[in-house]
């Protein structure tokens, strides 16, 4: 270890944990620190330098981002041989929460088959050019049939096919909304969604719950323009909303003309699901039902239902502003999946592996550490005072698992600690068990468990 290195920050401006990272990364150039070199103990060097452990923390993440160096567990943090850094930093972890693989599954197979079909279809050409401003009409007609499925009615006219549900969001909230509204929301929100409304000026209004009492309290106070919720299995903390609850929110959205976005990207997979707030204010509700939470984010398809037509046709405008259009073969694909039966299949599949790796968590972790919905593919992790998040995902990082801190989730200035722990991508049963098997270490011991013989 390096035990006489000590960064020099006073040459070095900007934020801290930048700061620290930038004189690593120096250090490593030229020559001050080599390959094998062990970086100080994140504690130590905090200690050293008087700054809080997570700015330390964050810094030596930034420069492992970076390819410089490497974590390996309680042993610590080390420099990478020069080789390893000339290949560049190694694929990042997108943060994505992914649906799982299927072993044994049916996805690649029927994409194959139906591919194949399509193009070699009577006026196969047709299916590689553009297509019209909101998808076309069989696309639609198919997006009714999920619709329909869930107690949401619509005419084809009012459904436009997306690029997926980002795609989505940023076409309704520059078709519905204008720089100022208010959106009332829960205490932590899906990322892109925060991303949307930062950029688009809008202003979020965070609530303890999303109930319908907190949100006639809010409207008391100001005025609410719209209400963006997940409603089925939330993106982080898996909550669902209740019958009734989604019926007392949508009677207020009547009262006080709030439009609401419903998110609803798990809610294909839930066994019984409940009825969509839009389909309770369907002159206020614009519903998103994506591929990517339910099937495999490849597809990038999405079927969203607008409150009207001519609101549909401007959003349709929104749409191939920003995208042009949704990739028509994989639309297509959706389409004939659908009619075929081979969607429900899927999706069945989907559900039936996350039920699984639901069972897994059951038996590894306490019940009362996390909060999970049966047929999802993430938990939420409430984190104690003596926990450290950034330390908890770097661990559980390693075991292939992604962990998010809350803070990704915060639509203010702070956020209740927790993290957000995916369950799904490529990773296999014994990897989730031992991934499991550390964050149970980390809860019942705080940031610093037991090493693993």
């Amino acid at each position: 270890m390096k035990d006489g290195w000590i960064p020099d920050l006073d040459r070095i401006g900007g934020a801290k944990y930048l700061a620290i990272a930038d004189a690593i990364s120096s250090a490593i150039e030229r020559g001050g620190l080599h390959a094998g070199d062990r970086l100080p103990p994140q504690r130590d060097l905090a200690a050293r330098l008087g700054v809080d452990l997570t700015t330390v923390t964050k810094a030596y993440d930034h420069v492992r981002n970076r390819g410089l160096i490497a974590a390996r567990g309680r042993a610590g943090s080390f420099v990478l041989p020069q080789d390893a850094i000339e290949t560049g930093p190694p694929p990042r972890d997108t943060g994505m929460n992914m649906p799982p693989e299927v072993e044994g599954g049916s996805l690649l197979t029927a994409w194959e088959r139906t591919t194949g079909a399509l193009l070699r279809a009577a006026g196969a050409g047709g299916r590689l050019h553009y297509v019209p401003a909101g998808g076309r009409e069989a696309d639609r007609i198919a997006g009714t049939r999920i619709f329909d499925r869930i107690g949401l009615a619509c005419h084809p006219d009012q459904i436009i096919v997306t690029a997926g549900s980002q795609n989505a969001l940023h076409a309704i909230v520059s078709t519905a909304l204008k720089r100022g509204d208010t959106v009332a929301c829960g205490a932590h929100v899906y990322p892109g969604f925060l991303a949307l409304a930062r950029k688009a000026g809008l202003r979020l209004a965070p609530m303890a719950r999303v109930e319908a009492a907190e949100l006639e309290a809010l409207c008391r106070r100001e005025s609410v323009a719209a209400l963006y919720v997940v409603p089925t299995n939330d993106n982080p903390t898996t909550a669902t909303l209740a019958a009734a609850e989604r019926a007392a929110l949508a009677d207020v959205a009547r009262r006080r003309g709030i439009q609401l976005i419903e998110d609803d990207a798990y809610g294909q997979l839930a066994e019984r699901p409940n009825l969509p707030l839009s389909s309770l204010a369907p002159e206020l509700g614009w519903y998103i039902a994506t591929t990517s939470k339910a099937i495999s984010p490849a597809l990038r398809v999405a079927h969203v239902r607008a409150p009207s037509l001519r609101q549909a046709l401007a959003l349709a405008a929104e749409v191939h502003d920003s995208s042009v259009m949704a990739p028509p073969l994989n639309a297509a694909l959706v389409t004939c999946w659908i009619e075929d039966g081979s969607y429900d299949r899927l999706v069945a599949e989907t559900r039936a592996e996350a039920t699984r790796r639901q069972t897994i968590a059951a038996e590894i972790l306490p019940r009362e550490s996390y909060a999970a919905h049966p047929c999802g593919y993430h938990l939420w992790v409430p984190l104690g005072a003596d926990h450290n998040a950034a330390q908890i995902g770097a661990a559980l990082g390693a075991t292939g698992i992604t962990a998010i801190s809350a803070d990704s989730f915060a639509p203010g200035p702070t956020a209740t600690p927790g993290l957000r722990v995916s369950l799904g991508g490529a990773i296999d049963v014994p990897d989730i068990r031992r991934g499991l098997t550390t964050l149970a270490l980390h809860l019942s011991t705080g940031s610093q468990p037991p090493r693993l013989i």
